[in-house]
């Protein structure tokens, strides 16, 4: 796929951010069906819908899937290492806030 095509699938996905399909996500992120399943499975995604066909999911979740698909490349996780990486990703960033807020009112 031309990476234009590719930018304009994402920019149009995102700004329809209240819901894209899994097709459309798959696109936008260059990864397998399958692939996107197995992080429901797991957790690191939550669609909108019982089945696939009925799956929606928030714009937003295509920068959760870029993340999760640099974890599998770059550190070669299998998908529950993927998902354990991500929440704690995702707690060092609310510790983070939380500290930040913290000194700004000790100040």
């Amino acid at each position: 796929m031309a990476k234009d095509t590719k930018r304009e699938v994402m920019a149009e996905v995102l700004e329809r951010a209240a819901n894209c399909t899994l097709d459309e996500l798959c696109l936008a992120c260059e990864v397998e069906a399958e692939w996107v399943a197995e992080l429901v499975e797991h957790g690191v995604l939550a669609p909108v819908g019982r089945t696939r066909a009925e799956w929606r999911f928030q714009g937003l979740m295509i920068t959760h899937v870029a993340k999760a698909k640099r974890l599998e490349r770059d550190l070669g996780l299998n998908t529950p290492g993927v998902a354990l990486a991500l929440d704690l990703l995702e707690e060092i960033d609310a510790l983070r806030a939380r500290l930040k807020a913290y000194e700004s009112q000790s100040l």
